[in-house]
């Protein structure tokens, strides 16, 4: 059983992924704030993010040709796919516009926020992993 396998380890990859793409989304919803029309969007948080990882959220991309760029991320691996939703913001201008930018930068804080704290466990995690492989009396 390699480290990658380890259900806890998969946990925190998988909430770090989701993450990830939920700054991306909130990044979006920023450059769009004075787009007229434009709804802000965010993500749905699965109940199991190694589930979600694992799955990549069902119809995957096909790679028809050895010339086509490879699918997934490193290694091929099949990219996560979260769940968007809609997400008004409090306030809707004239234009129809549903981001405030000043709730979208709270967004990221708690998410920057979350993402350290994955970070933590997951360094401490790697600590006790590296604690008990190590040879007793060394």
């Amino acid at each position: 059983m390699g480290v990658a396998d380890i259900p806890l380890l998969s946990q925190i990859k998988g909430r770090m992924t989701w993450l990830d793409e939920r700054q991306r989304l909130i990044a979006q919803n920023v450059a769009n704030s004075d787009t007229p029309g434009y709804v802000g969007r965010d993500l749905r948080a699965p109940t199991d993010f190694a589930a979600a990882l694992r799955d990549g959220g069902g119809l995957r991309m096909v790679q028809t040709s050895a010339g086509h760029m490879p699918i997934g991320g490193p290694n091929g691996a099949p990219a996560a796919r979260f769940t968007s939703q809609a997400s008004p913001d409090s306030e809707t201008t004239l234009d129809g516009n549903a981001v405030v930018v000043e709730e979208q930068m709270l967004k990221m804080a708690e998410s920057r926020m979350a993402y350290d704290a994955a970070i933590g466990l997951y360094t401490k995690s790697m600590a006790m992993i590296g604690l008990a492989a190590k040879v007793p009396g060394r």
